[in-house]
């Protein structure tokens, strides 16, 4: 089995469905996925991607697994028992070979039931693609590339920065994701806050790995759950302050950093008012220019009288260690800085990597979508809907 355990996800998939079961028990969705690389045959792998899949709905939460989320401070004791009741139902996911040699994936059901799919179905895609493409991997390869990028970050002048996996939907493989975690504890290390000792690798938004580590899981929210509220929220214009309200609701202050490229930066900045500058603790990154980004928000910052070292910004687009390295010298000492590196960390031993996704396209059996600062992120096949989105949040059209 490619996922032997239902932690092995992302930590957002579970402090997004807990938002789900206690705000919105009912909503209906329906995710689509996509793969960004021309030309990429996946069609002759659907049987051994349906059969890791029906594996998958086999799994249950183990009494261990549920004894560590419950350790998690954000994470309510209801929710955990609903999740040793919880499987994934095949039911609900439909995987198709297209003529043109491309797959289809499409989830559709309730929200509460679909929303841990994501990831380990991408995982699974990807594993599969990579384990028929290179019949002997470049594990060799994949590790001298880790080393120089150990080797990057602990340059000089370097020692307070820090990076976390991102990499799970994306990996070549479980065994290598877990390999180069165990390398990246040992070669940066990480906190230790009973010896005092701060190490440069922060953690893993992967669940499993944090806890079989040791390290600090992370996460807050995704794209899926500010699109939801499209549908789930009073009006289309508010979208964006509702989303940021029932989050608030939920976790009273904690995981507190907002995703801001939803409707693009401009329509963030416009909704993230004082209560919400002073509410959360920063921002993520993930499409447009990084750079501009940054140096918006911390204007944004002082303009709202809010001062700027006490905000995180994280960085999570299309990551590679210089470009990190770049950043952190524009941005240290202006603010706090957190980067999280994906396909680039855990599919990087000589292959092109797969730019795959799977997004949510529509809830309550409306079209929902993001204008993001990257054009080509976008996912919504709905052209009406799109204009009105970008009439609605004032986004020009692309050229």
């Amino acid at each position: 089995m490619i996922i032997a355990s239902l932690l092995d996800t992302d930590l957002y998939k579970f402090t997004m469905m807990q938002v789900v079961l206690h705000q919105f028990p009912g909503a209906q969705v329906e995710y689509r996925f996509k793969c960004r690389n021309p030309g990429v045959q996946l069609a002759p792998y659907v049987d051994e991607i349906r059969a890791e899949i029906r594996s998958l709905c086999t799994l249950q939460f183990q009494e261990s697994e549920l004894a560590y989320l419950r350790s998690l401070r954000f994470i309510k004791s209801d929710f955990v028992d609903f999740l040793g009741l919880f499987r994934l139902n095949e039911k609900y996911i439909r995987v198709t070979a297209l003529p043109s040699g491309e797959i289809d994936i499409t989830i559709t059901g309730p929200w509460l039931h679909t929303i841990l799919f994501e990831i380990p179905v991408l995982a699974i895609v990807n594993e599969v693609y990579f384990r028929n493409l290179q019949k002997l991997p470049d594990i060799t390869e994949g590790r001298r590339r880790l080393e120089d990028k150990i080797a990057q970050l602990q340059g000089v002048g370097l020692e307070n920065l820090k990076i976390a996996d991102y990499g799970t939907r994306r990996r070549f493989s479980r065994a290598w994701h877990e390999e180069l975690l165990r390398v990246l504890c040992v070669r940066l290390g990480t906190d230790d806050r009973h010896n005092g000792r701060a190490g440069q690798f922060a953690g893993t938004s992967n669940v499993l790995y944090a806890m079989q580590l040791g390290v600090t899981p992370l996460g807050t929210m995704a794209h899926e759950y500010l699109q939801a509220c499209q549908s789930l929220g009073p009006r289309l214009r508010d979208t964006q302050v509702f989303g940021f309200e029932m989050w608030a609701k939920e976790y009273r202050g904690d995981l507190g950093i907002a995703l801001s490229d939803v409707y693009g930066m401009n329509a963030f900045l416009r909704d993230f008012d004082l209560y919400f500058c002073k509410l959360f603790d920063g921002a993520r990154h993930d499409s447009g220019d990084p750079f501009a980004w940054g140096e918006l928000l911390l204007q944004h910052y002082r303009d709202k009288r809010v001062d700027p070292l006490t905000k995180t910004l994280i960085f999570s687009d299309a990551l590679t260690v210089p470009r990190i390295v770049e950043l952190y010298e524009r941005f240290h000492g202006r603010c706090q800085l957190a980067f999280g590196i994906g396909t680039n960390l855990t599919n990087d031993l000589g292959c092109e990597p797969l730019q795959i996704v799977i997004k949510m396209t529509r809830c309550n059996d409306q079209p929902v979508a993001k204008l993001s600062d990257a054009p080509g992120k976008n996912m919504c096949d709905d052209e009406k809907y799109l204009a009105y989105l970008r009439q609605v949040f004032d986004i020009p059209s692309p050229p």
